[in-house]
């Protein structure tokens, strides 16, 4: 999953943003064990190297965690709450306030 794309969680901590920078890194440092190989060769389903598999999955924890406590029980159950916090963020994004009108003097 690509989190680049969907909101900002609302008010993350300290702690878990560092938890979020940490295991990012992680996923960098991963990808720099295999220097030969490119992105596309690093994501093919069938070849991905353990340790990056398993550092995307302390990332993906990490970043449901800045969204909220408890962990989401389906990849659904987070595109539905993903997608509920954008239109929280976005509601009132093209309202137009009514204009008043000044009375000629």
């Amino acid at each position: 999953m690509v989190y680049n794309n969907y909101p900002f969680p609302e008010n993350p901590n300290d702690k878990q943003i560092k938890a979020v920078e940490t295991a990012a890194q992680k996923v960098l440092n991963a990808r720099l064990e295999f220097p030969k190989s490119s992105l596309s060769d690093l994501y093919d389903p069938l070849t991905m190297p353990p340790a990056l598999v398993k550092a995307h999955n302390e990332l993906d924890k990490a970043v449901d965690m800045a969204y909220r406590p408890q962990p989401f029980t389906s990849e659904a159950n987070r595109m539905v709450f993903l997608f509920e916090l954008y239109e929280k963020y976005t509601a009132d994004l093209f309202t137009k306030e009514k204009v008043k009108k000044s009375k000629k003097r």
